[in-house]
């Protein structure tokens, strides 16, 4: 399957050179819709601007399997700007201001400008700001630098700049010799490229689902609301393909994929994660089971909107979520394998 893995790799290094941070997903929806469209698939942008697809349109449509992954990210909005030409911004889903300092950023006006800039803390030179090292990370304490020749506030609004425009981080994306996958927002366009493998799988015949599958790519679940709409008719059950948590305490890894049993807000159904346990013990997936305890996803979006449907949730481990986050080829093969085995 090393053709699948770097063919769901390849799908995520193109989706992560997409700015696309929660409401701001319109021209990476867009690659998703051409790429399934290429595939032969029939693809709808739903009315949040989602994509949604059937790839088993030639099934009887009951009994439904619906799988979410999301194209949204973390990201900033400018708040306001400063006297001196600096700019504050305030969150876009969980971004945190102390992980960070230093990076790049570009700056989405809605007139279609584009600016870079850094995020940086207030007087950030360590030879000049005797407080630098004591000084909070706060969107208080931080700004973006412009790279631009601006000393006021008249000089930035003059280029275009405005409240509400998009702050996008760069997601410095690499990988590694060794197999290690590392970028920004790996939560979740790694799962959105494994979701376009699967496709190709299925467009290609070497996936034969045995029941309905659509796909879902949000625009809103780092904001919490993106898997809430939109479900098909048909369908019973949901399966969020996200991130799986790595860090103390948990048996998940950047080498496994993981099975959620519970997160921050209830459990998964039963029923469902066992037949996902048991899926990845048939298709010789390296799986961890874990709890994870500070975690949201699109599933518990369609439950909280009232659809009655089974949930589940898996994803590839990654490392350092919500900051400069890593995973591993080894994680997509697994979380490949999981699918296959379980659709199939």
């Amino acid at each position: 399957m090393e053709h699948v893995v770097n063919d769901a790799v390849e799908q995520a290094l193109a989706l992560l050179a997409i700015d696309s941070p929660s409401g701001y997903t319109e021209t990476v929806a867009q690659y998703a819709y051409n790429h399934l469209k290429d595939l032969g698939f029939e693809p709808q942008y739903t009315r949040k601007g989602a994509v949604l697809v059937n790839l088993t349109p030639h099934l009887p449509q009951d009994n439904g399997l619906l799988l979410l992954a999301h194209l949204d990210t973390l990201g900033g909005m400018i708040s306001r700007i400063t006297g001196e030409g600096r700019i504050h911004i305030v969150n876009v889903g969980g971004l945190r201001p102390h992980n960070c300092e230093g990076e790049n950023v570009r700056i989405r006006t809605r007139d279609g400008k584009v600016y870079t800039g850094t995020f940086q803390l207030h007087n950030p030179s360590a030879h000049v700001n005797p407080d630098y090292s004591d000084t909070p990370r706060t969107f208080d304490t931080m700004e973006v630098v412009l790279d631009e020749e601006v000393e006021s506030r008249e000089d930035v609004k003059a280029l275009g700049i405005s409240n509400g425009d998009v702050v996008c981080f760069d997601p410095r994306t690499t990988v590694t010799p060794s197999g290690y996958i590392k970028s920004r927002f790996l939560d979740d366009k790694l799962s959105a490229g494994i979701l376009l493998a699967l496709a190709r799988q299925v467009a290609n015949g070497d996936v034969t689902p045995t029941r309905p599958v659509w796909l879902h790519l949000t625009g809103y679940e780092e904001v919490g609301h993106g898997g809430s709409t939109s479900v098909p008719a048909g369908i019973t059950d949901v399966v969020a393909v996200d991130m799986g948590c790595v860090g103390d305490n948990l048996e998940g890894e950047e080498r496994k994929v993981s099975i959620c049993a519970k997160d921050g807000r209830s459990p998964y159904d039963y029923a469902l994660t066992s037949a996902l346990i048991e899926a990845a013990k048939k298709s010789g997936a390296d799986y961890a089971v874990d709890i994870f305890t500070n975690y949201g996803s699109d599933a518990d979006a369609t439950l909280s909107a009232g659809h009655e449907v089974r949930h589940g949730l898996i994803g590839p481990g990654v490392f350092a979520s919500h900051g400069y986050e890593r995973s591993h080829k080894k994680g997509v093969l697994s979380t490949l394998k999981l699918l296959d085995a379980f659709v199939g």
